[in-house]
């Protein structure tokens, strides 16, 4: 349990409350309040709900040492087990109140998978990627669409960009970003070798305006015709967009849309989140290299997944998880290795100041 002073919170809050009715605050003090007292209270809450079930676990507990009976004993473990197991639950959850995670989490992002080492092997695990991820998305209801792609001859893709819209997409795909090693037999191998292959990852929070200014002057936007995914819808018009970006040298390109109005609007969004990316890890890098922490957690040049198909295995370095399972991962099966990426990313936000100490 999150070891914390729950009288001294329960003084706070009232204390809280107290100058809250106070009618000289400024607007800013009182929002500024106001959200330490939302948080304050949520935090009460879910401990007092805490509290609750682990006084049903002693009372069930003592109540299975008295039963003579067998089955009624079985009963009472069941229950035991559902009340420790939804305690469990409200464990996590209080612990992501006290250590915050990203403030992008709820955001929509930019998905951009691109072929590494292995050629034509992995350009079509490109494709793999694309449709495991499409129906991950999917199984969550969020929309999926392709924003620009480089397609090979025999169905890969050199690049491919997709943009995922939706509640807590972020939160639940930053840790995909990285180095995706493959291994197994290419379609095209006669001598029945395996292969190993690279493709790399980059997940992108979508930016907002508030984020990311983008200079008019500071921009060059070239039109060309583009073609559909699988060369079909090939375009008479120049409807795709290119933008270069002249102070970071980032390029963006869009053709997913008919219309070149469109394709601009979509080009823009990527460009401002890349840019927003740059600017992140750099804040980044200069907080960890402050505090000596260059761990390197989630850069693009960091092998994080191993596919091994031949042993039907998949393993995240990161936290050392292999799971036996990958015909039914690639399927867009991921909420096993996803809820094992956020309860090692909790672990680690629990290893710095807790959000009362940062209000303190």
């Amino acid at each position: 349990m999150v070891d914390v002073n729950w009288d001294q919170i329960e003084s706070d809050y009232k204390s809280i409350l107290k100058k809250l009715s106070d009618s000289i605050l400024s607007q800013k003090e009182r929002i500024q309040l106001q959200k330490k007292s939302s948080q304050y209270l949520g935090l009460l809450s879910i401990h007092k709900q805490i509290v609750k079930y682990q006084k049903d676990i002693v009372d069930l507990e003592k109540q299975k040492q008295k039963e003579t009976d067998e089955q009624m004993r079985i009963l009472f473990e069941e229950e035991i087990s559902v009340k420790k197991s939804e305690e469990g639950e409200l464990e996590k959850k209080l612990g992501n109140l006290l250590y915050p995670s990203d403030q992008m989490d709820e955001r929509s992002i930019f998905l951009e998978i691109r072929a590494g080492a292995g050629g034509q092997e992995a350009a079509l695990f490109v494709t793999d990627l694309y449709k495991m991820y499409s129906n991950y998305g999917l199984s969550k209801g969020w929309n999926v669409s392709i924003v620009d792609f480089n397609k090979t001859e025999i169905g890969g893709f050199k690049e491919l960009i997709i943009y995922i819209k939706g509640k807590n997409v972020y939160k639940h795909l930053k840790f995909e970003s990285g180095v995706h090693r493959v291994q197994r037999v290419p379609a095209t191998e006669t001598a029945g070798r395996i292969h190993t292959s690279t493709v790399t990852v980059a997940v992108l929070p979508e930016a907002k305006e508030v984020d990311v200014k983008i200079n008019p002057q500071d921009i060059r936007i070239d039109v060309f015709r583009a073609s559909g995914a699988g060369g079909q819808h090939v375009n008479t018009t120049d409807s795709a967009v290119r933008i270069t970006h002249f102070s970071t040298g980032i390029v963006v390109s869009c053709q997913d849309e008919r219309s070149q109005i469109k394709n601009k609007a979509r080009a823009l969004k990527v460009l401002a989140a890349r840019i927003f990316k740059v600017e992140k890890e750099k804040a980044e890098a200069e907080r960890r290299a402050e505090r000596k922490e260059l761990i390197g957690m989630g850069m693009r040049a960091e092998k994080v997944r191993t596919y091994n198909f031949p042993q039907n295995r998949i393993t995240d370095h990161r936290i050392n998880l292999t799971l036996k399972k990958l015909d039914i991962i690639m399927t867009g099966n991921l909420d096993d290795l996803i809820d094992s990426l956020l309860d090692w990313d909790l672990k680690e936000r629990q290893k710095s100041s807790s959000l009362l100490e940062q209000s303190e």
